[in-house]
C-alpha cells in the first residue's frame, strides 16, 4: 500500500521535499501513520524531543478533511500532517 504524505509547517524539515512517499504491507489507521512519522522522527533527529512531540500533537487530514486516529487510510491516498500553531 503506497501513500503520499505532505508535510506543512516545522513538517517540512523531515524531508527535502514537502512530501514522504511511504509504503506499508498492509491497510493502516491514521495512528499508525502518526506512528510511522515518529519512528521517522526518532531516525532524522533522534535528540529533538521537540520534533517529536510536534508529531504527536499533530492534526492529520485528506480530501480538505480532519481526520480522527481511527481512520482507515486507503492504497494511494494522500494525507497531510498538519503541526499545531503556536504563537508568542
Amino acid at each position: 500500500m503506497k501513500i503520499k504524505v505532505e508535510l506543512f509547517g516545522v513538517c517540512r524539515e523531515l524531508s527535502d521535499q514537502d512530501f514522504i512517499n511511504l509504503d506499508f504491507d498492509n491497510e493502516i489507521l491514521i495512528k499508525d501513520l502518526r506512528d510511522k512519522m515518529i519512528e521517522i522522527v526518532k531516525e532524522k533527529f533522534p535528540s529533538n524531543e521537540n520534533y517529536l512531540e510536534m508529531v504527536k500533537k499533530s492534526a492529520f487530514s485528506t480530501n480538505d478533511e480532519i481526520v480522527g486516529d481511527e481512520f482507515k487510510i486507503k492504497d494511494k491516498q494522500t494525507v497531510s500532517i498538519i503541526p499545531p500553531i503556536g504563537g508568542g
